[in-house]
């Protein structure tokens, strides 16, 4: 079996992991992780994953058949380049395939995260089996990778799946720079706007809550809701009637037959299910929803490591 490199770039922090393709998931053999302020330029990143690599590569004895490299946009996937993005100051136009090619004398492939992990959800993950797939982030933003006609579908220029931005209503919780967009109701930050911007309302009918305004958070607002206060109840039941309104767009628009989600939905999707359920059935065509299921990810904290290695393997694949 063929020894794998993944490469994943972040904002925060990086990481490097060694695997063998072993069946429906690649099993990882090892990993390094490296935090992206220690090493402000991008250059000396690269050689600190570079040397990492070596060191998995002489712990299993075996040198890499290629790289799949996972990172956030903008970037140029078909050359390779990494174009400034805004969570990466001084990468700008950052060769990144050509450069672990040449180190490795070995192919190498990049792709946004949020394709990335789509592909990885899709290959390994709860979209196994699909021809027709979206897959959501829902973390700290709300990003999109599209699975279509059993194919990744990136675009003109990689900017396809930027569902966040997207607008659902006039106004409301600001994501993605639109007030009102599907980002803006539907992602961590986002969650943390509504529950302030509903909070003095709710109190002045004479509501009562047990969260603090000081720790309105999605997490915060999940736990509370969970325990039974009406308010984040109600925060978390608005979110859900959005999400099933930009669901429905989707899937009028796009014909999936599933949808995958991460993050907070694979967290709380229990208590934005009801909600984006109903909506979902009251505003979508009526086959089209029949044939979509809306799931959980599967794959977890491990997500940016298979997010690389299905960039790998889809790129091996093209490339045969």
């Amino acid at each position: 079996m063929a020894l794998w490199i993944g490469i994943d770039v972040g904002g925060t922090k990086c990481a490097a992991v060694a695997a063998r393709a072993d069946g429906e998931r690649p099993m990882i053999l090892a990993k390094r992780r490296f935090a992206t302020s220690d090493y402000p330029r991008w250059q000396d990143m690269l050689s600190a994953l570079a040397d990492a690599v070596d060191a998995m590569c002489a712990s299993v004895g075996d040198t890499p058949c290629g790289i799949g490299i996972s990172c956030g946009g903008p970037l140029d996937s078909r050359s390779g380049l990494v174009l400034s993005p805004p969570n990466l100051p001084g990468w700008d136009s950052v060769p990144i395939t050509d450069w672990f090619s040449r180190r490795f004398g070995v192919p190498a492939f990049l792709q946004n995260d949020a394709n990335a992990c789509a592909v990885a959800e899709w290959r390994f993950g709860a979209g196994q089996g699909c021809k027709n797939m979206i897959f959501l982030t829902f973390g700290t933003g709300l990003g999109a990778g599209l699975i279509l006609d059993g194919r990744l579908y990136s675009g003109t220029n990689d900017m396809a799946g930027e569902v966040g931005h997207i607008r659902l209503m006039p106004d409301g919780p600001v994501g993605y720079g639109k007030a009102g967009s599907f980002e803006g109701f539907c992602s961590g930050g986002g969650i943390a706007q509504l529950a302030s911007i509903r909070l003095p309302a709710f109190l002045q009918s004479g509501g009562q809550t047990s969260l603090s305004p000081d720790d309105l958070s999605a997490k915060t607002v999940a736990l509370h809701a969970d325990a039974g206060d009406a308010f984040a109840q109600a925060v978390y039941d608005e979110v859900g009637a959005r999400l099933g309104a930009g669901l429905s767009v989707l899937i009028d628009l796009l014909n999936p037959e599933r949808i995958v989600i991460g993050s907070i939905f694979a967290r709380s999707g229990y208590l934005l299910r009801a909600q984006m359920e109903r909506v979902l059935h009251a505003e979508s065509l009526v086959r089209s929803c029949q044939v979509c299921s809306v799931v959980p990810a599967a794959l977890g904290d491990e997500i940016g490591d298979y997010a690389a290695l299905g960039v790998l393997a889809c790129g091996l694949e093209e490339s045969e």
